[in-house]
């Protein structure tokens, strides 16, 4: 019998493997889907999630950021990062450094799917393989967790995301927020000559229909090729608890508010790390609790920011507040960002 079962070779799901390798626990991963994983997401690292990469011993080549900046119109703030520097890292890229990172720290991999999961007091199985603990890094639409009863149903504001790489080379050294008065589009420089657009928004639809409404962005990419667009979500997942028996959840699985500030990897780095050392110590009883402390920061202020956001006449005030109190607006972005 392994000590750690997880499923799901995402970056929650890998950084989970390289903690539990490195405290010593046999470890197997299984991801149904071959190759180098993608998804819609904004591709920025804020600062403390690159501390998070570093703790991991993972390094992945990329653009630094400096900050965050907010535009609508004419107005815009600059909000610099204090504390460090952050990265634009291309899913794609992301992945593979923490594969490889995974595979030298002895991990093993199996491609498969999890099928139905099985537990009693010794253990739990899944795809035929026993082990003391299994972790579900399935990510946003959980099945593991929905086949639990672990979710409960969302409330507020649901959103949905979509993404697109543009063939060009950066002309931003932060993440630029572009705001609408119904959508948010998010540029990150990944590479030399790409920028990732994200775009969240409250409704479905296609790329080309949400960026109409930023002109100054379209005029700046028309006539460089894209790549095919990628979508996300119902965003906003809400979880009951993160522990059912021998079973823990962990990143998008273990529940998400939304992609505003940037902060999902950065969360999932660190609750892999707090969910190994509740398995360690055969306390994975405390692991909820830790998630939620770990956590709290950024589900209330990207709470408070979401909600605002999905009312009109608060919404078309957010830019020209933060421009208007630039050190608050800097002093938010580096409380979650650092």
């Amino acid at each position: 019998m392994i000590d750690l079962l997880v499923i799901g070779g995402g970056p929650a799901g890998l950084a989970t493997s390289l903690h539990a390798a490195r405290a010593g626990l046999k470890t197997v991963v299984i991801e149904r889907r071959p190759g180098t994983l993608d998804k819609a997401c904004g591709e920025g690292l804020m600062p403390h999630s690159l501390v998070q990469l570093d703790r991991l011993g993972v390094t992945a080549p990329g653009p630094t950021l400096r900050g965050i900046s907010y535009h609508a119109g004419t107005t815009r703030v600059e909000a610099p990062f204090r504390g460090g520097v952050g990265r634009g890292i291309r899913r794609t890229t992301l992945h593979a450094a923490m594969s490889d990172a995974a595979r030298a720290a002895g991990v093993k991999f199996v491609h498969a799917a999890a099928g139905e999961i099985t537990q009693d007091a010794r253990g739990v199985c899944a795809a035929g393989i026993e082990a003391r603990h299994l972790v579900a890094a399935d990510g946003l639409h959980s099945t593991i967790r929905r086949d639990l009863g672990l979710g409960r149903p969302a409330t507020g504001p649901r959103r949905w995301g979509i993404r697109r790489h543009i063939q060009m080379a950066p002309w931003t050294d932060h993440v630029e927020v572009h705001w609408s008065p119904e959508a948010e589009a998010y540029v990150t420089p990944v590479a030399d000559d790409c920028v990732g657009i994200a775009i969240l928004s409250a409704g479905r639809g296609g790329f080309e229909a949400k960026f109409a409404a930023f002109d100054e962005l379209r005029q700046r990419v028309e006539g460089h090729h894209f790549g095919p667009d990628l979508a996300a979500g119902p965003l906003r997942q809400q979880v009951r608890t993160r522990v059912a028996g021998r079973v823990l959840l962990v990143g998008d699985a273990a529940g998400y508010v939304d992609a505003l500030t940037g902060e999902g990897l950065g969360l999932s780095f660190s609750a892999a790390e707090a969910l190994v050392d509740c398995v360690v110590h055969d306390r994975v009883d405390e692991y909820d609790r830790r998630w939620r402390a770990l956590t709290r920061r950024y589900r209330l202020l990207t709470e408070a920011l979401v909600r605002a956001g999905a009312v009109p006449a608060v919404r078309s005030r957010i830019v020209p507040a933060a421009a208007a109190l630039p050190r608050v607006f800097g002093a938010a972005v580096n409380l979650l960002a650092n």
